[in-house]
């Protein structure tokens, strides 16, 4: 009876979601109402309360789980990059892969301003205490490549990763600046940055 009623939830969660993300695509997040997400997904306001603290948390709950994702599958590959900047634009690819999948383009136009610039739409404070915790697992990707010695001993891989991190944010404002995104020009900027970042510019 438990696994029925978890599995209940579950359900129930993912129809909060999806409501809150197609009024988000639909009408903007802003413009956008927990009495209208718990309209969609046939549930009350206060059930989606219970299952979200409101919409922000709809929308970090969605991204920090593609994070994590992303995160899971580049540490089962990690050891089969030899060059540290393949891993690393294998991770960048992963990220925006799955960023992609939770929420579509137009939202992300609407939400990375807010995240890199800030304002009072409650979203960006607890979408940088998210990243935070990104940009620390990027640095323990960075730590892992130091410790097999395709990294610089004296690396600062907390810089590094914050570098790479904000680099990356700004790379998916331009992508998705448009519905028609290209991803091929998109990894090939990618790519040749972190080169950059990683060989440096001394002759």
């Amino acid at each position: 009876m438990s696994g029925l009623r978890e599995r209940q939830k579950e359900l129930r969660r993912t129809a909060i979601s999806a409501a809150a993300v197609a009024l988000f695509q639909r009408q903007g997040f802003r413009e956008t109402t927990v009495e209208q997400i718990a309209r969609d997904a046939g549930v009350s306001a206060p059930t989606v309360f219970k299952y979200f603290g409101s919409k922000h948390e709809i929308i970090l709950e969605m991204i920090k789980e593609s994070d994590r994702r992303a995160l899971v599958d580049v540490r089962k590959r990690i050891r089969e990059f030899d060059d540290p900047v393949d891993a690393l634009c294998h991770l960048e690819h992963l990220l925006v892969g799955y960023a992609l999948e939770v929420l579509p383009a137009a939202l992300w136009r609407e939400l990375l301003p807010l995240v890199l610039v800030g304002g009072n739409s409650g979203l960006p404070e607890a979408y940088r205490q998210m990243n935070r915790g990104l940009q620390g697992e990027i640095a323990n990707v960075l730590r892992e490549l130091q410790e097999a010695g395709k990294l610089r001993a004296d690396l600062d891989v907390e810089l590094a990763a914050f570098l790479l991190n904000d680099y990356s944010h700004l790379q998916l404002l331009r992508l998705t600046a448009n519905d028609q995104m290209d991803r091929q020009s998109h990894m090939a900027n990618v790519r040749n940055t972190t080169r950059l970042i990683f060989e440096g510019m001394r002759a």
